[in-house]
């Protein structure tokens, strides 16, 4: 009965002292109500509830497998404490086991196991029954995902197949797998090792398998060497290299079955002093490997194991600051309410928590310079990467011990690295230390060091590191004190105008978060207002005008509330204080292209969306947008006209505005029809002030848009516009008779102005009702006899004449003519074309000019393709005459192809551009006569003669142009090319023949080479013919007064072509040539040079000059060339001509062909000096130099200091002479499976300069597409 009491009171005491941890133990109770989640049953909850309330009972009467579950409390977010550490009851051994020895002290053990060290031996771990269970008990298992396989293979073993196979998989329970591993582990360490141990060999794609001999009497180093040799040969790949959705699935089961192992042994078996220690040695010796298999691999379990560490390092740090708080508050108290043995139970858990503290620290570590230091500059860009993206996990998970500048040193030196993969992986890495803001007194020091770095990699080649740098430079400007300065954001603001949309956005993001910035206003109007004056600066002060598109576009994301204030956009405009000219006419412009994106819903000309299509949610903010804009500018348009009529800019973007309309509300909606008749009356009178061409065009389409038959008001439109027209074709008709007789300046200006707007209206709307084509021709024929050539008449006459004559042909289709009309529309057609040519012939540029781009739109329009389809039509054709042919060629010798080389415009780069846009026009014209068969084949000569000459000016155009003729008959497109070179050759032969002039024309053969593609077989027909060609001129029988075989050099010409042909027609080319070639021929030099060229071989420079110069002594057998005169009868183009092209005209149905730029890619060699030392491949990465502390790495792995082998040719003979065949066998084996420098693909230089072009809203997307279209 007493001893009852004193229990009784014992226990109201020890409750009455603990009254201070109630709150606590409320608290845990009802986190263990909302997480039901956790596995262990209620006994336990109660058992370590009771535990954590500090009931010293519960505590003491726990068994060791209870108190394992302390560890599973890790994953809850309260701020819980460990309890003390409790001393446990030793169980009764069983009769028939074994006596336990002393287990090992752990401390230091990861130093100690030495996994730097791979040729050290490997100690014998103690038997799994024998060793005492840690205080840290194990972890709990978390039951599997639904949904997933659970592998249950009853009492059979785990095998290193199984857990390849779940991990391969992508479907297995990785918890249940990795706690069966676990099992077997406990149950015999050296078995379950071994398993591991395979599994990991199995990963890297080796088919060796290591022994319990093996693992015992063998070091890390020769187990690593037989593995190598056991490589399966015949495959080149592993599993981290194999493509498709193979890759990622083993690659996300690899990396977490890393984590789950380490989740699952955090709680005893990291300090065990075996496992991970043994695991992770194997792992530093396999990254040393110069095998490219166990390296990868290797290294990326690896880093993902030491992050496992580094998050049971963080859980270990917590628990210890947790404990040591509660110590230091019970220490804190009186002397007489301590409590003695908690101050020891405490006490012993701070030394334990600081134990595993110390070891987690020893291994990280150790690892991470046996590991990290070296591979993160490997040289395969997927190690370096996986390297960079754990180092940023680890920096963000455990800042206390890696965010130090020792560690993130390596995130700024890989920013130079040559591979975007690795520069991009640098680069998200500091974007999640930047987003913390806790972090960013820590990264002063780098900021400061690599800013200049970071900023000017907004510049990147590879557009994804460019977005995702402009991003991370967003975070540095909004978080860091100092910031970016202004020259700094220069770098970024120009962005704004790139064509690619995503670092577009990105950059739009940067200056709407700085314009924001600057804005202090607190109203939301008065925000908009202020917001667009910025912007309206900005705009004007940037160096690129005529792009507000693109500004728009990019700010669209981020800030198209704000620009889709039209209210506030016309209130600004109407305010008679409120903009200066230029800043109004910046907001007009801006305002246009705001309805123009928010009505389309599409990207301006040269960027593209990442998906195609809107969805529905989309489509309806257009279509309230589209009304929006339509109700507000309706009744404001008219007066926004009448106040801007006399500025030609802003009239003609405020034109542009009724094109966005839904124009169905001018009838649908009451009181819209006098904003109407307002409208047009305001584009009538425009069309009379005004004479810019640009402000008449938009007039024209405007005109034509409410002119059409879909809208029940276009009755109005048409008879604003017929009145129009009459008053126009009046003024004419006032002037012409003065005109044709000789009046003053006066006169002519004013009827050159009428034609003007004529010409402009006739553009978008058919004029052919007013019958006013005699009256041109009259006054054009008026003036060429009387070369009075007035530009702007001439001009507009020539214009009006040719939309004449297109829109004819247009209602010739639309409705049947009668013969005689057919007849006389052909006659005007010819009429007007023989004045096109008679204009090619003048001094003036823009007459000249226009009369050319206005003759290869009729011809290609009165083509024979065009009337093909039409019975009615099909004598209403024209076909030039030779002497139109030869002016058509003429002129682009003449103006195009000269101009070029000849006309540079010094401190006008716009002139020189349009000059430039000019003669592209005018070549694509004519080659758009050659494709549709306007022009026969052999006219092309003329263009493919200056391929190579003026490639970056119109290389693109010329080689579509190759491709489509090869499309519509490759024969006559490769003789075409033969012709070509044929003719530059006879060129050649007219003056002295030298060296220079022939490597010339082989450039143009080697340019002209690619454009037959890759395809041989397809290729081979067209190659022989051209070949056939080309020994067919080069031995083409001798002419009076020639010497004997003048054109035999031609050969070395031909040959640049002969890489293109199969074996087979080698062969047949060989015998061609000896047919047509004489014996005494056969030892000349192109002759020698063409048969080598069709060996596949080429002769070396100095055999050619031995050659060279044995032929000079031997020369009464050779004949030496001389120069020749060859008469325009007897030339090579027009004997070829009639041979084979004379009596073939092409014609061709094709439909109007895409053109597309051409990019040559400049292929970079990697010369190495044999004299230097060769350095093995895995520490040859980024091009970083970095200066090794021998001191640091004293511990690193011994494979690393194999001495490298010279190799020489000489010396490799009287080596593999003394070696055996099995040896030699064995020999090649090991060569193929260790990565040689030269065969690993080379890594391209990284170029700092910027790889974007700054569109132009002046063409289309592709310039080519506008020219051919």
């Amino acid at each position: 009965m007493t001893n009852l009491k004193q229990a009784v009171a014992f226990k109201y005491q020890s409750q009455t002292s603990l009254l201070w941890l109630w709150p606590i133990r409320i608290f845990v109770v009802r986190v263990y109500l909302v997480f039901p989640r956790l596995s262990c049953d209620w006994d336990k909850k109660s058992k370590n509830l009771a535990c954590l309330m500090g009931i010293p009972d519960a505590a003491s009467n726990m068994s060791s497998d209870d108190s394992d579950s302390f560890d599973d409390l890790s994953d809850l977010d309260e701020d819980y404490v460990v309890p003390a550490k409790t001393t446990k009851r030793k169980k009764q051994a069983p009769a028939n086991s074994v006596p336990k020895p002393p287990k090992r002290q752990r401390r230091k053990a990861a130093l100690r196991a030495t996994p730097n060290s791979p040729s050290s031996p490997i100690s014998s771990p103690p038997d799994a029954a024998q060793q005492e269970q840690s205080p840290q008990g194990t972890p709990m298992q978390t039951s599997p995902q639904p949904g997933t396989r659970v592998v249950n293979r009853g009492h059979r073993a785990i095998s290193a197949k199984d857990i390849f196979e779940a991990v391969s998989s992508g479907k297995s329970a990785l918890v249940t797998v990795v706690d069966e591993w676990l099992d077997a582990y406990k149950r015999s360490h050296e078995t379950g090792m071994l398993v591991l141990i395979n599994f990991i060999v199995q990963s890297c794609g080796c088919k060796g398998v290591i022994t319990r001999e093996m693992l015992d009497s063998m070091p890390n180093a020769d187990i690593i060497a037989t593995l190598t040799k056991q490589f399966d040969l015949n495959s080149v790949t592993y599993p981290l290299s194999k493509p498709g959705p193979s890759l990622k699935r083993f690659k996300a089961g690899l990396c977490e079955f890393a984590r789950v192992l380490v989740r699952s042994c955090r709680g005893s078996l990291i300090y065990d002093g075996y496992l991970f220690p043994f695991v992770l040695s194997l792992l530093t010796g396999l990254t040393d490997s110069q095998v490219r298999a166990f390296r990868h691999t290797s290294t990326l379990l690896a880093m993902k194991l030491i992050t496992g560490l580094v998050e049971v390092a963080v859980m270990v740090s917590f628990q210890l600051h947790t404990i040591q708080r509660r110590y230091n508050l019970e220490k804190g108290k009186e002397v007489h309410e301590q409590d003695s043995e908690r101050l020891e139970e405490l006490q012993a858990t701070i030394s334990q928590l600081q134990e595993n503290k110390e070891e987690l620290s020893s291994m990280i570590n150790t690892t991470f310079r046996g590991i990290f230091v070296h591979r993160y500059r490997d040289q395969l860009m997927e190690i370096r990467a996986a390297c960079m993206e754990e180092l940023g996990v680890w920096l963000r998970t455990h800042p206390e011990y890696f965010l130090t500048d020792g560690y993130i040193k390596y995130l700024g030196w890989m920013l130079n690295d040559k591979q975007s993969l690795v520069r991009l992986q640098c680069v998200r890495s500091l974007q999640a230390l930047y987003q913390e803001e806790e972090f960013i007194g820590r990264l002063e020091l780098f900021t400061s060091r690599f800013k200049e770095r970071m900023v000017s990699m907004v510049m990147d080649k590879d557009q994804e590191v460019a977005v995702e740098m402009v991003k991370l430079l967003v975070l540095i400007h909004q978080g860091t004190e100092e910031g970016l300065g202004e020259k700094e954001c220069g770098h970024i603001y120009s962005l704004v105008y790139a064509s690619n949309r995503s670092l577009a956005s990105a950059a739009g993001l940067f200056l709407y978060k700085k314009l924001k910035s600057v804005i202090d206003s607190e109203n939301q109007r008065d925000m908009n207002v202020d917001f667009f004056q910025i912007l309206i600066s900005f705009y004007i002060q940037c160096e690129f005008h005529e792009h507000g598109t693109y500004l728009v576009d990019s700010l669209w994301d981020v800030a198209s509330s704000e620009l889709k204030d039209w209210e506030g956009m016309t209130t600004l405009l109407q305010q008679e204080t409120g903009l200066m000219d230029e800043e109004e006419g910046a907001l007009i412009e801006l305002m246009m292209c705001v309805i123009r994106q928010a009505v389309e819903a599409t990207p301006p000309i040269g960027r593209a969306l990442a998906k195609k299509g809107l969805n529905m949610k989309e489509k309806k903010i257009q279509e309230q947008d589209k009304r929006r804009v339509t109700t507000h500018f309706i009744p404001l348009l008219p007066q926004m006209l009448t106040k801007y009529s006399a500025d030609a800019g802003k009239v003609k973007l405020l034109l542009q505005v009724p094109l966005y309309f839904d124009l169905e509300m001018y009838s649908s909606v009451q009181g819209m029809e006098k904003h109407l008749d307002q409208l047009l009356s305001q584009i009538c009178g425009i069309v009379v002030k005004h004479t810019d061409a640009a402000v008449l065009a938009a007039c024209g389409r405007l005109f034509s848009t409410l002119c059409s038959d879909h809208y029940t008001f276009s009755s109005r439109s048409c008879l604003a516009f017929s009145q129009l027209v009459d008053s126009l074709t009046e003024c004419f008709s006032t002037y012409l008779s003065d005109l044709l007789q000789g009046t003053t300046d006066d006169d002519v200006y004013s009827a050159a102005m009428a034609l003007k707007r004529i010409a402009a209206l006739n553009s978008a709307k058919d004029l052919t009702a007013w019958r006013l084509f005699d009256s041109f021709m009259d006054l054009l024929k008026s003036r060429l006899e009387s070369r009075e050539l007035d530009e702007k008449l001439i001009l507009s006459a020539l214009s009006c004449s040719a939309f004449h004559l297109m829109w004819a042909k247009v209602n010739a289709h639309n409705s049947a003519l009668s013969e005689e009309k057919v007849r006389h529309l052909k006659k005007d057609v010819l009429s007007f074309c023989h004045i096109c040519q008679t204009c090619l012939c003048l001094d003036k540029a823009e007459i000249r000019d226009e009369a050319f781009k206005l003759l290869c739109d009729l011809l290609l329009l009165y083509s024979t393709n065009s009337v093909r389809s039409e019975p009615a039509l099909q004598s209403l054709y024209i076909l030039p005459s030779d002497a139109m042919r030869a002016e058509l060629a003429a002129f682009l010798l003449d103006y195009v192809f000269s101009c070029s080389d000849n006309v540079v415009v010094e401190d006008e780069q716009e002139e020189e551009i349009a000059l430039l846009q000019k003669n592209r026009l005018h070549l694509a014209g004519y080659c758009k006569l050659v494709i549709y068969g306007v022009l026969d084949l052999t006219a092309a000569t003329d263009i493919f003669k200056h391929y190579h000459k003026y490639f970056r000016d119109f290389g693109d155009i010329i080689k579509e142009t190759i491709i489509k003729t090869k499309a519509i008959s490759p024969v006559l497109s490769a003789k075409t090319l033969c012709l070509c070179l044929q003719q530059l050759f006879s060129e050649i032969l007219m003056e002295d023949v030298s060296r220079q002039d022939i490597s010339k024309i082989r450039d143009l053969a080697k340019r002209l080479t690619l454009t037959f593609g890759t395809d041989l077989q397809r290729a081979r027909t067209p190659l022989v013919a051209l070949h056939k060609d080309g020994i067919g001129f080069a031995f083409r029988a001798q002419q009076e007064g020639e010497e004997q075989f003048p054109n035999v050099a031609f050969l070395e010409i031909l040959s640049e072509f002969s890489l293109k042909l199969p074996q087979q027609e080698r062969t047949q080319l060989t015998a061609f040539l000896k047919s047509q070639c004489p014996p005494a021929a056969l030892f000349w030099q192109p002759v020698r040079v063409y048969q080598l060229s069709l060996e596949g071989r080429a002769p070396a420079r100095p055999i050619l000059e031995m050659e060279e110069r044995r032929e000079a002594v031997t020369s009464q057998t050779t004949p030496v060339t001389k120069r020749r005169k060859i008469s325009a009868q007897g030339s090579v183009s027009s004997t070829v001509k009639k041979s084979w092209l004379d009596s073939s005209s092409i014609r061709s149905g094709l439909s109007t062909p895409a053109f597309t730029s051409t990019a040559q890619k400049q292929l970079s060699t990697l010369l190495v000096d044999p004299r230097e030392d060769v350095i093995l491949e895995s520490d040859v990465g980024s091009g970083l130099s970095e200066t090794k502390s021998e001191d640091e790495f004293s511990t690193r792995s011994q494979m690393r200091k194999v001495r490298p082998t010279k190799r020489h040719h000489s010396s490799f003979r009287q080596q593999g002479s003394t070696l055996t065949p099995q040896e030699l066998n064995n020999h090649l084996t090991l060569l193929s499976l260790i990565e040689d420098d030269a065969a690993e693909q080379e890594i391209d230089e990284y170029e700092s300069e910027s790889s974007y072009r700054l569109p132009s809203t002046r063409h289309s997307t592709s310039v080519i597409d506008e020219l051919f279209d």
